[in-house]
């Protein structure tokens, strides 16, 4: 079948939340490819507009608000001007960035609502959600706060718990409280409007399973995924003061669920950027709508928002959805609650000039199919390696040498030999290449791409040394550095959509004011005859001193979190001391460990408790000693403690150890030498 062609595309990046700051994995996740597509896109002379703003509705806002002390609005008003002025700095090229407080999305949303609701779209239904008596109110997921079921790490949230990730229900968590007062709350009937996603299923199943198998795998699978699992019913409306109040009747308290209400504000947004005009952008069948997005947004792109679309009636649907994994850093997962990220505002105020320094590594290492890493090491390495040492290197000697010998007028090209045609045979394909790759999001592989005309570059003027010939035929110099230099002129081009402000730069000293894409690959863009500007170094070597800097920046971090997470393990309640003397607390001498076989946590311990006979006792902390090394110590341990069976084995008794605030376990053990069976008071 052939493939649909289009006038216009619509590109659409994540709204990010008005609740903090950028860091890279948003701009490797979402921004910096988006950018690069838009910009390809302008390129080729396509119709296009790059939408995005802040979502700034939902619940982390309200709990920042009420920490600072402040409104949800001074919250928003504040990391908005930060993001979108992050952004502009950066170089993110949004033809609007908008805002989902404004009234223009405020009444799209509210309308876009309501005629789902009078079309009978939407199911009303009661339900028991937890509500704070003391605060008089219904808490959102965020704001329950209890024991996780899997880990029991003690501050999960009602819908994840950020230490082992597991997506959770309010109604999973062990001894839930409040996040507002920390009172236990109650169960209490409310109502509130579903969308019914199952209704949408077998049509979600044909669009995307059938008709759209050409998503990245990652995208594909998710959905796939989803759609196995049998869809349910999903609340469009919650119980909580800041959003957008729900606009029907009997709705008093409740506003639109911020999934409900963020996707619109693309819609809103394009509203206000083309009042007059938007409808040929979201409701034209000859309209391509991309959203670039994090995966952690796939099922609202994919599944969620296509079926509000489809429910309304009149929209287009996306095309693609090209949404990338996450972005690691050194090593660990970004976490913006324990401020483990690089975050834009702070890069550009320390790195000043070095956007595309970012935005090369963020690309070089995009996690297109899977997580990937983001090291400051690599970050040097690929600077001074490849953007200072290739790229740059090339550019800085074809015209240095074009003013030291021509006064940096471009000179004739004379008759070709075999390292000439070679060159030009090796190059001919950039276009073709990056544009196919560029054409399907392979955004990566197209800057490789573009890096790899540099490296011919280099190969072609080393291997021809120009410095050395001038001694004794100049008209094979001049040859030389006019297809040096016409490479170069390519080079601004294919790597405009990538290092928007070097290619500027590069433009600037070849004097050079057309770059059309579909002149790339042209080995006559600079004419013979015309003036150079002036040459200065494209990229520049990032010393040690600077990557040690971000590095102990982070190590800082990680001692603050590890010093704050210690701090914040609480006492638990006050027993009585005849409760605590109930526990026999004795010494005993480890004569042998093993490991349990089946069982990658459990040691068996054989002990001598100093009764004369031996102790068998089984203790989950494989994960942090190896058996041989335990051999011979005297350690602490509970001996009146109920027996229990675990794989097959009796454990007499609790081994005793100090859980140490990165996880880690401790034996508790004496420092003295005691008889086994010596006990503890």
């Amino acid at each position: 079948m052939d493939k649909k062609v289009f006038k216009r595309t619509t590109v659409t990046a994540a709204l990010p939340y008005a609740n903090g700051g950028v860091h890279i994995g948003h701009l490797a996740g979402v921004y910096v490819p988006a950018d690069i597509y838009v910009r390809y896109l302008r390129l080729k002379k396509q119709e296009v507009k790059f939408i995005c703003g802040s979502d700034e509705h939902g619940v982390p806002i309200t709990i920042r608000a009420a920490k600072e002390g402040c409104t949800p609005q001074d919250v928003v008003d504040r990391f908005n001007k930060i993001i979108k002025d992050s952004f502009e700095e950066f170089g993110i090229s949004f033809d609007i960035y908008g805002r989902t407080s404004s009234e223009i999305h405020a009444k799209t949303a509210s309308d876009f609502f309501k005629k789902l609701y009078d079309d009978g779209k939407l199911i009303e239904k009661t339900s028991e959600q937890y509500y704070d008596e003391e605060a008089g109110q219904f808490l959102a997921d965020r704001y329950i706060v209890g024991e996780c079921p899997h880990c029991h790490y003690e501050k999960a949230y009602g819908d994840q718990c950020e230490k082992c990730g597991s997506d959770l229900d309010p109604t999973e968590l062990i001894n839930p409280h409040s996040a507002i007062n920390g009172s236990v709350p109650v169960l209490k009937e409310t109502k509130n409007w579903f969308l019914p996603l199952n209704e949408y299923e077998d049509w979600l199943k044909e669009w995307i399973l059938e008709g759209h198998k050409e998503w990245r795998p990652n995208v594909y699978g998710q959905c796939k995924s989803w759609l196995d699992m049998n869809l349910q019913p999903r609340a469009m409306t919650r119980d909580l003061s800041w959003g957008i109040p729900v606009p029907v009747e009997g709705a008093e308290g409740k506003v639109l669920y911020v999934w409900f209400d963020a996707p619109i504000g693309y819609i809103s947004n394009t509203k206000e950027l083309l009042p007059d005009s938007w409808e040929k952008w979201w409701k034209d069948p000859e309209t391509r709508l991309i959203h670039f997005i994090g995966k952690d947004n796939i099922v609202f792109h994919c599944i969620v928002f296509p079926s509000m679309l489809k429910a309304h009636g009149g929209y287009i649907l996306p095309e693609n959805v090209p949404a990338n994994e996450f972005l690691n850093l050194e090593n660990d997962k970004i976490s913006t609650s324990k401020n483990w990220a690089v975050w834009l505002h702070e890069y550009l105020r320390e790195l000043p000039g070095k956007q595309d320094v970012l935005r090369y590594v963020l690309t070089a290492n995009a996690p297109e199919t899977k997580d990937n890493n983001f090291t400051w090491k690599d970050f040097q390495d690929r600077n001074n390696n490849e953007l200072v040492a290739i790229y740059g290197n090339f550019v800085n000697r074809a015209l240095q040498l074009t003013k030291k010998y021509f006064d940096s007028v471009v000179p004739a090209c004379g008759e070709l030999l075999d390292v000439d045609k070679a060159a030009l045979e090796e190059f001919k394909d950039v276009k073709a290449k990056v544009e196919t790759l560029l054409d399907t999001f392979k955004f990566r592989d197209a800057q490789k791409e573009a890096m790899n005309l540099a490296r011919i570059g280099n190969r072609y003027i080393t291997e021809c040394e120009p410095w050395k010939v001038a001694k004794t035929d100049m008209e094979r110099v001049k040859t030389i550095l006019n297809i040096s230099l016409q490479l170069v002129a390519n080079l601004a081009i294919a790597f405009e959509p990538f290092l928007p402000f070097s290619s500027k730069k590069l433009r600037d000293m070849l004097n050079m004011d057309d770059f059309d894409w579909n002149r790339l690959g042209n080995t006559d863009l600079l004419a013979v005859g015309h003036k150079l500007g002036e040459p200065s170094l494209l990229f520049e070597k990032i010393e040690d001193d600077v990557i040690e800097y971000q590095i102990n920046k982070l190590a800082e971090t990680k001692k603050a979190n590890e010093a704050a997470q210690y701090k914040a393990k609480e006492i638990k309640d006050t027993v009585d001391f005849g409760d605590f003397e109930k526990l026999d607390i004795r010494v005993g001498h480890i004569l042998n460990c093993e490991k349990v076989k089946k069982a990658d946590k459990l040691l068996k311990f054989t002990i001598d408790d100093g009764s004369g006979k031996n102790r068998t006792i089984v203790s989950g902390i494989a994960k942090h000693y190896k058996p041989e090394e335990l051999i011979g110590k005297d350690i602490c341990f509970i001996a009146n403690l109920a027996p229990r069976t675990l794989k097959g084995i009796e454990s007499q008794g609790m081994i005793l150890s100090a859980e140490n605030f990165d996880g880690t376990l401790s034996l508790a053990t004496i420092d003295r030498k005691v008889k086994p069976g010596s006990i503890i008071a």
